[in-house]
C-alpha cells in the first residue's frame, strides 16, 4: 500500500488532491549509517548506508514504507501492516511490484517518477481495506519521497501515509445532511419529508428497505405509513409488534441504543424460530435501526434493511442517527407551522361562523377592523375605517350608550358591554349589535391599547321577543295539552303504566279494568310482578333491571293474569327516567294465537306434502318390489315341491314368513300413502275380533293372554275390512313387543255418544270406542307424542317399519273418528280409537267353508309377465302342475298371439307392463277378439283400475298353490271375479 488506485486520481477528494514537489532526497550521515549497521531483519542487499532510514521507518508509529535495491524491496512498520490486509506479514522483504502485482500497471508510473528523483504529495484518496475480517473504504493522505545512496544515487523511495477517513466521512456526512437538511426544509407535508428522508439515506447507503414510523406510548407498537426500496423488497407500512423480533432487541431499540445487525442468520441475538422467522418473513438479511428516545420515552425510529448480510460501519450508524434527528426536527417543525396555520384559519372560521368582528380603536380617530366587522356594519372590506363613518350608522336613540364615538378621545374606562342598534350600509335594515372591548396596555406612544368586538346578536333580540310573547300564553298551552293528555290517557285501549324499578304500580289508565279486570284501587301499591305469568317472571325481571339502567324496551312480551284467572298477552313498550318506568302494553293475544296457527298449518302441509311423497313413491316402488317378493315365494314354492327333506322345510317356511311379511310392510305403505284402493262396508266390530282371535294369538307369544269384552247391541262402522283386520294386527304386534316379559292384550268396544264442542275435534254424534289394552313398559310422553308419525319407530334396525300406528291412525281417520294414546311408563298403554257408527247394517259373515282343490282343468296359458325372474318360475309352476304355458313379457307381444290361431284357453297377465298395452287393456283386447276367454289379471299395486267385470285379480305376492287353484276354478268354471287373497 502507500500507492493510490489507479480510479483514485479520477476523484478529487475531499480537502485536496494530489500534488507534486522537486525533490527531497533523504541524506544520511556515516554516524548514523554506523548506527543502524547491526540492526537485524533487514534485507541482506541493503545499502549500510539505508540501513538507519530503515530502522527509522520500523521504529516509528506512523504508517510507513521503505523500498530499496534494485529489486524494491519493502521494510514497512507495524502501523502499515493493516493497510497491506491479507499480504502482511509475507511482504516484508519482496518487491514492491510482487506484492501489489494486482495494481502495479496503474502504480508504476507513480514509482517511475519517484525513482527519478520527484516527491509527491496526495491527500484524501479512497482506498478499499480488509478490517476485521470486512472489507471497508479508507481514506489517506500519502508522500512519495526518493532516497539517496551514500553515493547520492536514487537506491528507492520512501512513503509515509497519514490516515484521514473519519475527517473525509465527517465533511461528507456534513455535505449530506446540509442537503437533506434544505431538502426538507422546503417542504411542509410530514409524509413528504419522510419519503425525502428515507430516500436519501437508502441511496446513500445502497439498501433494500428504509422506513421512518413513530411508537406508540408503550415503546412496544411501531406504526409506519410507508416505506422506500430499491425494488428489490416488499414495503412493508402499517403498525409492527416490535416484540416478535425478541425481548434482547426490545429492550435495546427502547433504551435509545442503535441496532446493528450484520448477518441475521448468525446473530446470537435474535433467539427462537418466532423472531427469526420474523426477519426471514420481511426479507432481512441485516439490519440497522435507530431509535429516538424523548422524555425518557421511545417515540421514534427510522431503520434501514438489506437483504443480505453485510458489515454496517460507524460512518453507517453515525449518518441514520443524523437522519435520524434531523427528520425528527423537520417533522416537528411541519406540526407546529401546521397547528399554527390551524390555529389562525380556525379563528378566522370562527369569527366568520359566529359573526365576531374584531377591532381596535386608535387615538386617531380611526378603528382597524377584520373583514368579518366590515361584514357585520355592510360596510366595504378594508382594514382601516374612519371612526365617524360608523358613527353615522349607529341609531340615534343607542349613541349615547357608547363613549367611543369622538375622534381622538379613546376612553380608558366604561368600555364593558353594550348592545346597540345600527342601519346596516348595504340593506338599510336595522340591526343590533353587541360590543365588547377593554383597555390591553398603551401602543409606542404612549397611547392606550383599546381593542374590542362586535357581533350581530338580531337573532336572539328577536328570539327573546318571541320568547316574551309565548310565555304570554305558555300557561294556557301547557293546560291545553295537559287536556289533550289526560284524554289519551282515559281513552287508549292500551294500557299505560306508571311504575317504580321495584315492579311497585304507581298510576294505570282505565284500559287496565276493560282489558284484564283489574281497578284502579285494586292495583296502585302492588307489584306488576303480581300478575305476570310464573313462566315469565325471570324474563320481566330481567328487562325491568335494564330500564333501571336507563335502556329502553322497544318490545318485549310477558303474559298478565285477568281477574277471571285467565292470562293475556301483552307486548310492551317502554322508557325510564330517573325514578319511574314509563311503559304501553298492547293486547297480542289473537296475533300469537294466528302465529301458532300458521306454525300448525304450515306443519300439516309440511306432512301433507311428505305424505304426498311416500305416496309417489310406493306407487312407483310397489310393482318392482311385489315382483321379487312374488319370485321369491315362486322360487320357494318350486323348492318345496321337489324336495323332501325334512331339514329344508322349516327354512322354505321362515322364507315364505319373511316374503308375507314383506308384502304385509308394502300393503302399509300403499294404505298408509292413500295408493291402495279402500273399500268401505259396514263393519261388525264383534264379529271380526273373534273371527281374528286365532289370527291374533299366532300374532302374539305363548306368555301372553288374550282378552275380549264388547258391549252388548254395539254399532257397526264404516271401514275397509281389510284395512280394519290390518290395524288390529299392527296393534297387536305391537303390544307383543311391549311385554317382553309376557302380561295381557285386552281389546274392548263400547257404544259412544259424542256432544258438540268436544275437545277431539269430531262432529257430534254415534261412535264406538275401541281400546287395545296391553300391562307392557308404557310409553315416555315424547314418544306419545310422535307414536303416530310414518317412519318413527323406537324398536331396533329391521325389528319395525314405524307405519304399523301410524296406518292405526289412517284408519280411524277414514272411518270419520280419530287416534288416541293413553300411557304411562311402567303401568301399559292403552290406544284407543273413536270410530264414526255406520248409517248401514253390518253383511253377516258366514263361516268359511272348507276349501277343496277344483278338479284338474288343465289347458294352455298365455302368461304375460315382464318380469324374467317371475316369469320363469310361475311358467315352471304351472307346467309342473299340468298347463301348456306360453311366455311373452308385454301386451304388445300377446295381442298378436291372441289375434292368431294358437290354442289359449286362459289368458293370466300382471295389470302393470312396459310398452303401450297395461295388463286391463291387453283383457279388454282379449275379451273382444276371443269372447269368453278366461282372464286372471295380478298385480302389487292393486289400484281401483284393475277391477272389471269378469275378470279374477289375484293379488302379488301370491302363492303357487293359490295360483294354481285359481286357474284351475277359473278354467273349470268355478271362480269368481273378486281378488283371491
Amino acid at each position: 500500500m502507500g500507492f493510490p488506485r489507479a480510479d483514485c486520481f479520477d476523484e478529487e477528494p475531499a480537502g485536496g488532491g494530489a500534488r507534486h514537489r522537486r525533490p527531497e532526497p533523504f541524506q544520511l550521515t556515516m554516524a548514523a549509517a554506523q548506527k543502524g549497521a547491526a540492526t537485524p531483519g533487514l534485507p541482506r542487499d541493503l545499502p549500510d548506508g539505508l540501513r538507519p532510514l530503515a530502522d527509522l521507518v520500523r521504529a516509528s508509529r506512523q504508517p510507513m514504507f521503505l523500498a530499496v535495491g534494485p529489486d524494491l524491496a519493502m521494510i514497512y512498520n507495524d502501523a502499515y501492516a493493516p493497510l497491506l490486509g491479507h499480504r502482511h506479514p509475507g511482504a516484508s522483504g519482496r518487491p514492491l511490484r510482487e506484492v501489489w502485482h494486482d495494481i502495479w500497471t496503474q502504480i508504476e508510473p507513480l514509482v517511475r517518477q519517484t525513482l527519478d528523483g520527484v516527491a509527491s504529495w496526495h491527500e484524501d484518496l479512497l482506498v478499499p481495506l480488509e478490517r476485521d475480517g470486512h472489507r471497508t473504504d479508507a481514506w489517506f493522505s500519502f508522500s512519495y519521497t526518493p532516497v539517496q545512496d551514500a553515493s547520492g544515487r536514487v537506491a528507492g523511495l520512501f512513503c509515509a501515509v497519514t490516515e484521514t477517513t473519519e475527517k473525509v466521512r465527517a465533511e461528507r456526512r456534513a455535505a449530506r445532511l446540509l442537503a437533506l437538511e434544505e431538502g426538507l426544509r422546503g417542504l411542509s407535508d410530514p409524509q413528504e419529508m419522510i419519503a425525502v428522508a428515507e430516500r436519501t439515506l437508502g441511496l446513500l447507503l445502497g439498501a433494500s428497505r428504509v422506513g421512518y414510523g413513530e411508537a406508540d406510548a408503550s415503546g412496544r407498537y411501531f406504526t409506519t405509513r410507508r416505506n422506500w426500496t430499491d425494488g428489490s423488497v416488499a414495503p412493508h407500512a402499517g403498525t409492527h409488534d416490535l416484540a416478535v423480533f425478541g425481548p434482547e432487541l426490545l429492550r435495546q431499540l427502547q433504551a435509545g441504543q442503535p441496532l446493528v445487525i450484520d448477518d441475521v442468520g448468525h446473530d446470537p441475538r435474535i433467539d427462537g424460530s418466532d423472531a427469526r422467522a420474523a426477519f426471514e418473513a420481511l426479507q432481512i438479511g441485516s439490519a440497522l435501526s435507530v431509535t429516538l428516545v424523548k422524555d425518557g420515552c421511545l417515540r421514534a425510529a427510522l431503520y434501514v434493511h438489506d437483504r443480505a448480510p453485510r458489515r454496517w460501519t460507524p460512518d453507517d450508524v453515525a449518518f441514520t442517527q443524523e437522519v435520524a434527528e434531523r427528520t425528527w426536527s423537520a417533522l416537528r417543525r411541519a406540526e407546529a407551522e401546521a397547528s399554527f396555520r390551524a390555529s389562525e384559519e380556525r379563528l378566522r372560521v370562527a369569527q366568520e361562523a359566529g359573526a365576531v368582528g374584531t377591532f381596535e380603536l386608535c387615538h386617531d380617530g380611526t378603528l382597524v377592523v377584520s373583514s368579518e366587522f366590515c361584514r357585520i356594519w355592510g360596510i366595504p372590506e378594508r382594514s382601516v375605517v374612519p371612526l365617524a363613518e360608523l358613527a353615522a350608522l349607529i341609531h340615534p336613540d343607542d349613541a349615547v350608550l357608547l363613549n367611543t364615538l369622538d375622534a381622538g378621545a379613546v376612553p380608558t374606562d366604561g368600555l364593558g358591554y353594550v348592545e346597540y342598534r345600527i342601519r346596516h350600509a348595504s340593506t338599510g335594515e336595522i340591526r343590533w349589535i353587541a360590543r365588547r372591548g377593554e383597555v390591553v396596555g398603551t401602543s409606542a406612544g404612549g397611547q392606550p391599547r383599546v381593542l374590542g368586538v362586535c357581533y350581530d346578536i338580531t337573532l336572539r333580540r328577536t328570539a327573546e321577543e318571541a320568547l316574551r310573547e309565548l310565555n304570554a300564553t305558555l300557561e294556557r298551552r301547557v293546560a291545553e295539552r295537559t287536556a289533550d293528555r289526560d284524554r289519551m290517557w282515559r281513552l287508549s285501549t292500551d294500557i299505560m303504566l306508571v311504575a317504580r324499578f321495584d315492579g311497585t304500580i304507581c298510576a294505570v289508565n282505565p284500559a287496565w279494568t276493560s282489558l284484564l279486570g283489574w281497578s284502579e284501587e285494586e292495583l296502585l301499591g302492588t307489584s306488576f310482578l303480581e300478575l305476570v305469568h310464573a313462566e315469565d317472571r325471570d324474563a320481566t325481571l330481567a328487562e325491568a333491571g335494564r330500564l333501571s339502567e336507563g335502556r329502553t324496551t322497544h318490545r318485549f312480551e310477558n303474559r298478565y293474569r285477568r281477574r277471571d284467572g285467565s292470562h293475556v298477552w301483552i307486548s310492551w313498550i317502554a322508557v325510564p327516567d330517573a325514578e319511574f318506568i314509563h311503559a304501553v302494553g298492547r293486547d297480542v293475544t289473537a296475533e300469537r294465537e294466528s302465529a301458532i296457527a300458521l306454525r300448525q298449518a304450515e306443519e300439516q302441509l309440511r306432512h301433507a306434502q311428505k305424505m304426498e311423497a311416500v305416496g309417489q313413491l310406493t306407487g312407483g316402488i310397489a310393482h318392482d318390489f311385489n315382483n321379487l317378493l312374488q319370485a321369491l315365494s315362486g322360487c320357494l314354492s318350486m323348492i318345496g315341491r321337489r324336495t323332501a327333506e325334512a331339514k329344508v322345510l322349516p327354512l322354505l317356511d321362515a322364507g315364505q314368513q319373511a316374503v308375507d311379511r314383506g308384502a304385509k310392510l308394502v300393503q302399509q305403505l300403499m294404505a298408509f300413502a292413500r295408493r291402495e284402493g279402500l273399500r268401505s262396508e259396514p263393519i261388525d266390530i264383534r264379529d271380526h275380533v273373534l273371527r281374528m282371535s286365532g289370527l291374533l294369538e299366532r300374532a302374539l307369544r305363548a306368555d301372553i293372554g288374550l282378552a275380549t269384552r264388547f258391549e252388548p247391541a254395539l254399532w257397526t262402522i264404516e271401514a275397509d275390512p281389510t284395512q280394519f283386520e290390518l290395524a288390529l294386527i299392527n296393534m297387536a304386534v305391537n303390544a307383543r313387543d311391549a311385554m317382553p316379559e309376557g302380561g295381557t292384550l285386552r281389546i274392548e268396544a263400547a257404544n259412544h255418544e259424542l256432544a258438540p264442542g268436544n275437545t277431539l275435534g269430531l262432529e257430534p254424534g254415534d261412535y264406538v270406542a275401541l281400546s287395545v289394552i296391553d300391562s307392557g313398559t308404557g310409553m315416555p310422553p315424547d314418544v306419545q307424542a310422535r307414536a303416530f308419525d310414518p317412519f318413527f319407530t323406537t324398536k331396533e334396525v329391521g325389528k319395525g317399519s314405524g307405519l304399523g300406528l301410524a296406518q292405526v291412525y289412517g284408519l280411524a281417520r277414514q272411518a270419520g273418528g280419530t287416534a288416541w294414546i293413553d300411557s304411562t311408563p311402567g303401568a301399559g298403554t292403552a290406544i284407543r280409537l273413536l270410530l264414526r257408527r255406520s248409517a248401514r247394517a253390518a253383511v253377516g259373515v258366514a263361516a268359511t267353508p272348507t276349501r277343496t282343490r277344483a278338479p284338474r282343468a288343465g289347458g294352455a296359458v298365455l302368461l304375460v309377465e315382464d318380469d324374467p325372474v317371475v316369469a320363469s318360475t310361475v311358467s315352471a309352476a304351472l307346467e309342473d302342475a299340468g298347463f301348456e304355458v306360453a311366455r311373452v313379457a308385454s301386451g304388445d307381444e300377446a295381442l298378436p298371439r291372441l289375434a292368431g290361431s294358437d290354442r289359449i284357453d286362459l289368458l293370466f297377465s300382471d295389470v302393470v307392463m312396459p310398452g303401450a298395452l297395461s295388463g286391463v287393456q291387453l283383457a279388454r283386447e282379449a275379451l273382444r277378439l276371443r269372447p269368453g276367454l278366461p282372464v286372471v289379471l295380478t298385480t302389487g299395486y292393486s289400484e281401483e283400475v284393475a277391477r272389471m267385470d269378469g275378470v279374477v285379480v289375484l293379488a302379488k305376492p301370491y302363492r303357487i298353490n293359490d295360483l294354481v287353484e285359481t286357474l284351475d276354478r277359473v278354467l273349470s268354471g268355478t271362480g269368481d271375479t273378486m281378488p283371491a287373497a
